[in-house]
Formats: C-alpha cells, structure tokens, sequence
C-alpha cells in the first residue's frame, strides 16, 4: 500500500516539475530576449526616450526659431509663384466661372427691382477679378499672397509643435544634458557645468547613473514629414554632447521607477528560468521511474477501451490542448507577478497544478493508446465502430438515397406540412423527457433520441432560422432604401427561392432609383434651363417696355427700344415654338408627310439657308456629296429641320477658324450624314446628356439657341425608324445619321 501511494506520489510530482519547467522554457523564449540588456538603459524602450528627447530638445532649445524669426525667414521662389497660378487654374475660365456665378444673382436682383442689390454683386465680382486678374499680373501681387500662405502655415505648424512642450519639460527633469554648438561654442545644458573641463569632473560614472554621447543631426524631428519643418531645417545645425542621469534622481520619476522595474523583473526572470531548467534535468533524470503508470490506473482501462476510437482520440487532444492553454496561461501571469505577486502568483500556482493534471491525464490516456496502436486491424476494426465514421456512413446514405430520388423528399412538402412534422418530433421529445421524469431508467432512451433526432433537428431549425432572420433584416434594410449586398442563395428550399425573388426585387429596386434620380436630376435641369431661357428675353422685354413709358423718351431712343422688344419677342416665339414642336414629338402626336426625296439635293438646300452666315463666319466649310443621288421616303420638311438645327448648332459652337465636315454616303442599303466640327466649348463626356432638352454646348447660356435643337433632331430621325448618334473624340465633335434607303 506504501509503495502504491510512492508511486502515485512520484508521478504527480514529476508531472508538477515537468510543467513548471515546460512553463520556465516557454516564459525564457517569450520574454528572454527583453532582459538580456545590461540594464533598463541599454534597452531599445530606453533609447526610444532618449531619441524623443533628444528632438524635444532640438526643437524647444538648440535649435529653437521663433515664430516672427521663421516669419522673417519666409522666401517665394518665381517656381513657388507659377505653382500658386496653376493651382488657381487658366485665368478666362476662371473670370468666366465668376461672371456666370454672378450674372443669376444679378438677375434675379434686376428683376426684383434691387439695384442696392446689382450693385453689390457688380462690385463683389469685379473685386474678384481684380484680385485674380492682378494675381496673373503681377508677380509682387502674387508672391504677397504667397507668403500669407506660408505664415498661415507656419502659425498652424508653431500651434501643433507647443502640444509637445509639456512632454518636454517632463523629460528635462529626468535627464542631465550638456551641448555644445560647434559652429558658435555656445553651451546648451541643464546642470551647474559651465566648461568642458567641468564636464569631465561632473558627469562621468561615479556622479552618474548612466551616461552616453550622443549626436543630433539637424534633420532629427518628429515633424519630419511636415513641409514647414524642412524648410525651417535649413537653418538648424548639429550638435554634439552628453545625455546622463544622476545617481540621486527621485525614485519616483518615470525613469527610475522603469529601472528598478527592469532590474527586478530581470532578477524574478532568470531566477524562475533556472529553477524550470534544474526541474527538467531532475524530471530526465528519474523520468522512466517516475511516469510508471499506477495500477489504479490499469483498472479503468478496460472501461476506457470500449469507448469509440475516435472519442479517445478527441480526448487525448483535448487534454494536450488544455495543457498547453494552461502553459500559455501561466506565462501570461508571469509578466504581472512583480506587479502584484500574491494575486498573480497564486494564478500561477493554480495553472502549474491544472496543467499538470491535464499533463498527467494525456499521459495515461496516450500510454493506454499506444498499446493497441501498432495492431492496425484492431485500429481498422475499432474505427468501423467509432462515431465519426459512423456519421460519415449516415451523410453518405443519406447522400446516396437523395442522388436515387427524384426529388427531395422533405422539400416537396408544403411548408406547412413540414412544421407539421417538426412539431411532432418536438413533442415526441417533450414526451420522451416527461417519461424520463416518471421513470429514470427512460434516460438513457431519451439521450440517444435527442442525439440521433433532437440534435440534427434543433441544427436544421437554427441554420433555417438564421437564414430567415438574415432574409428578414435584408427586407427591413430594402424597407428603409439600404440596397447592399445580394442574400446568398443556399439550397433549393423555399427559403431560398424567397431569397433569390428578394435579390430579383432589389435589383429591380436599384435600377428604378437610377432611373428616378436621373428624371429627377434632368427634370430640376429642365425646370432651371427653361426658366432661364424664358426669363432671359422676357426680362428685355418688360424692361424696354417700362422704359417706353416715359414721356421725355426721345424718338430714336423710342424706335430702338421696339425694335429690341421686337427682337426678343421673335426670340420668345421661337423658344415657345421649339417647346411645343418637341413636346408633340415627346408624346407621338406627329404625323409624316413621306415622299421620295433626294437627301443630297435636301441638305443643299438647307445649307443654301446659311450660306450668307457660312460666308460672314471663319469657318470653312467641306462638303462631300454622293456621286449618284441618295433616295429616301421621308418627310422632306421634318428633315430639312433637322439639317437646319445641325447646320445652325456647327455655326454657332464651332471653334473660329477651324474646318467643318459635312458628307453624304451609302452604307448597307442605309443613307449616312455626318456633321464634324471642332467645338469651341469643352464637352461633356456624358453623350447622352446633349439629347436632354435645353441642353447646350455652352455651359454658361450665352448663345443663341433653345438648346432644343438635338432633342427635335433627334426625336425627328427616330420618327423616320433611323438613328441619330453622337462621337465626341476631346473637342472634335461628330453627329451620324443613318436612315434607310427607298427599297
């Protein structure tokens, strides 16, 4: 009985040694490398405070410039002066963007009769084109507001770097210092030293802790990214001196208190690492005496071996887990226990005795495994009978029954007649357990139906519920217009066909918010480009007309003032007339009058319309014709508006100058007209956009024109069963119409 109670003795032992060196090993690997230092000062976080320093110091000291010093030493280069323009942008854009701001608001004004207000605007408008006109002009102007850039600058540059100044008087309580500037022998220092001799005397390792040489070069600063500080660098200088820390500074200051800390924590460290070692070479020495399984032990084997392989196996992996869990567990406590050693001390004791434990059930259970381990029929037959192949058999039979079945048998089912089912097996539990409560030799029954029913069913409900409450949370999402991303389509259930209807609708959804924020966006242009075009000759007209009126009104004045009244109405007719005409084509209430007409003969005739402003213009115009005539059955006057409004769009927003393209070809039993221009306003990428109504080349509306003129074309071409296309290669601008020829 003695020798029994030895042998357990000895075991329990070796396995607490064995995990406490095993734990000595893992705590000298994971921290080891941070206490082989000298000292606390000869570590990398101690340098990392001296470098900090050492550029508090360079900032707030050796190198310290004033605010007004480093205003006074601001330049601007002619190359910092073009940079400053281009980044304004081309000076005609920019004074045209400001006289189209202002020209709305000064309408407005002059139609609400506001002259206080037009002359507001006037005067803010031309203030700013001086400003930028005068900014273009004169180089003296530019570099002014140059360097007001730069003091904004540099005041934001000295306002972050005071942020660190509390840091630095901090720092400049813990360290001695002593620099020396080697271009002017001026002496920067914190002590009584007052020579370099005094240096010697006062700072060397009897009056000091520690002490090191150290170099700060000039670009040395935690601002080294910032463009402020590297111009402001220029003018520092190096310096070179002494960084030490005296033997009677305060135990309390941070400095300190990290030195006795590291110190400490070195001491515990190695002190724990050799013990852990000793307690592994005692655990080699008497290894194979101490590990000897207890014969207490061999009498549950025989229970041990009838359960599953594979459960003993899963055992064995959990106990090494836990084993090595705890291993990590003890080294984490470890690095606290100077902290606080009772506390994490005890947490240490109590992970070695777990751990141990652990080590010693993993060793018993790997012993009793090793027996039958090379007798691989045994392992063969053993794993026939374990519970993870047969899991594996019942996947594959069921997998194997579904693939022979024409359809899947529970999936067929209504979905109420599958709630039905599951209600039933729930109940069928919920009975099996009041058995159980009635008559506990029903338990183990109960445990093998909830394993092989219960457990699959409660998993199929939460993987079911789960993908419901995702399809529920993404409905509630659509709700509130949050689109995101497309629900996973997972089976064939109901479920996910209602996941995939859902996605169908989503997208449904997207497409129709494009849409509508596209009518939206061109229905506010429209509004906007309709009032202003109305307005615009309106305005004329009601201001001439106030102005006829007067009574002192002299009669040249007075026939000028209709002729303009005059001029404006024509133009509001027009406007109206195009309104009309493409509102008619928008809803299909056009009807065409066909007849065969040569298209080439058309278009010189359109073109016989313009010739007085082709000639007056600077454009030059190409035309290339057909050899042989080019039939179509179209409606002559609707196409001759058509080749009107191109004819009318390349005079009026072609570049001065430049040539124009005109031909006329055959292609494939189709008519092809092409008009190419270069235009003299920049372009939108957006092609279909110029078909919109109002829309114009000239961003700013000052040109004539409706900004109808493609809209009507186009919706004409559509009409005659063509196409009407739109290439835009930078400011080369390209209209093709195709029509189809008389058969």
């Amino acid at each position: 009985m003695v020798i029994k109670l030895k042998n357990r003795l000895s075991f329990g032992f070796w396995a607490i040694m064995f995990t406490f060196g095993l734990s000595g090993l893992l705590v000298v690997f994971t921290f080891g490398s941070n206490y082989v230092h000298r000292d606390y000062f000869h570590t990398p976080e101690f340098r990392s405070e001296l470098d900090l320093f050492a550029q508090y110091l360079n900032m707030f000291e050796l190198n310290s410039i004033t605010f007004e010093e480093a205003k006074q030493s601001i330049t601007v280069s002619e190359d910092e002066i073009n940079d400053y323009r281009n980044g304004l942008g081309n000076i005609t854009n920019l004074i045209n963007s400001l006289k189209g701001d202002y020209q709305l608001r000064i309408d407005e004004a002059s139609l609400g009769d506001n002259q206080e207000a037009v002359d507001i605007y006037i005067a803010e408008r031309d203030k700013q084109i001086e400003d930028i006109t005068e900014i273009f002009k004169s180089n003296e102007y530019a570099r002014a507001k140059v360097i007001n850039q730069k003091e904004e600058e540099l005041k934001e540059y000295y306002k972050e770097r005071e942020q660190y100044r509390t840091d630095f008087l901090r720092y400049i309580n813990q360290f001695q210092y002593y620099f020396k500037s080697s271009l002017t022998d001026k002496v920067y220092t914190n002590s009584s030293i007052v020579d370099d001799e005094s240096v010697t005397d006062k700072m060397n390792s009897k009056n000091m802790l520690f002490m090191t040489s150290y170099s700060i070069p000039t670009e040395q600063s935690i601002f080294n990214s910032n463009p402020v500080h590297n111009q402001l660098v220029e003018k520092f200088i190096p310096f070179k001196g002494e960084f030490a820390v005296t033997r009677d500074l305060s135990s309390t200051s941070s400095v300190m208190i990290d030195y006795n800390r590291y110190n400490q924590e070195k001491i515990t460290l190695w002190v724990y690492t050799f013990a852990s070692l000793a307690a592994l070479i005692l655990c080699v020495v008497f290894g194979k005496k101490a590990i000897a399984i207890p014969s207490i032990v061999e009498r549950w084997t025989t229970y041990y071996n009838k359960l599953p392989i594979d459960v003993r196996a899963l055992f064995i992996i959990l106990t090494s887990v836990g084993t090595v869990c705890l291993l990590f567990f003890i080294r984490d406590q470890f690095i606290y226990v100077y902290e606080n050693p009772f506390d994490y001390g005890w947490n240490m004791f109590i992970g070695i005795t777990f751990a141990s434990l652990f080590l010693v059930i993993t060793i018993i259970q790997s012993k009793i495994f090793a027996v039958h381990f090379k007798d691989w029929p045994y392992i063969k037959k053993e794993w026939e009978k374990g519970l993870l192949n047969k899991a594996w058999q019942s996947v594959k039979s069921l997998y194997n029954q579904a693939k022979r079945s024409l359809t899947d048998a529970f999936l067929n089912k209504s979905t109420g007649a599958q709630m039905f089912i599951l209600l039933m097996i729930v109940f069928g539990l919920g009975l099996a357990g009041m058995m159980m409560g009635l008559h506990p030799g029903f338990i183990l029954l109960y445990v093998i139906l909830f394993a092989v029913i219960g457990l699959p069913i409660v998993l199929l409900l939460i993987i079911r519920i789960g993908y419901f409450n995702r399809i529920v949370i993404k409905t509630n999402e659509l709700a509130v217009g949050n689109l995101g991303q497309d629900l996973p389509i997972s089976g064939k259930s109901v479920l996910a066909t209602l996941a995939e209807n859902i996605n169908v609708l989503k997208q449904g959804v997207r497409t129709l918010q494009n849409e509508q924020a596209k009518s939206e966006r061109l229905k506010t242009e429209l509004i906007t480009n309709v009032s202003h075009d109305l307005r615009t000759p309106l305005t004329s007209i009601i201001t001439y007309t106030e102005l006829l009126k007067k009574e002192d009104l002299s009669s040249g004045d007075r026939i000028a003032y209709v002729e303009i009244i005059d001029r404006k109405s024509k133009r509001l007719k027009v406007l109206i007339d195009d309104l009309f005409e493409v509102s008619k084509m928008a809803s299909g209430n056009v009807e065409l009058t066909k007849e065969k007409v040569d298209l080439a003969q058309l278009l010189q005739q359109a073109l016989a319309e313009y010739d007085n402003m082709i000639n007056d213009s600077s454009l030059r115009f190409r035309i290339t014709n057909s050899e042989e005539p080019v039939y179509a059955f179209v409606d002559g006057q609707k196409l001759w508006r058509v080749f009107d409004n191109l004819i009318g769009n390349v005079l009026k927003y072609s570049l001065e100058n430049s040539r124009v393209y005109i031909t006329v070809r055959t292609l494939n039993n189709h008519a092809i007209i092409a008009f190419k221009n270069v235009s003299k306003y920049e372009i939108s990428e957006n092609m279909d956009e110029l078909f919109e109504r109002f829309k114009r080349g000239d961003s700013s509306r000052h040109t004539e024109g409706s900004g109808l003129g493609l809209a009507i074309a186009k919706s004409i071409v559509d009409l005659h069963e063509g196409n009407l296309d739109i290439e835009i290669d930078g400011d080369l601008f390209k209209v093709r119409i195709s029509l189809p020829l008389e058969k």
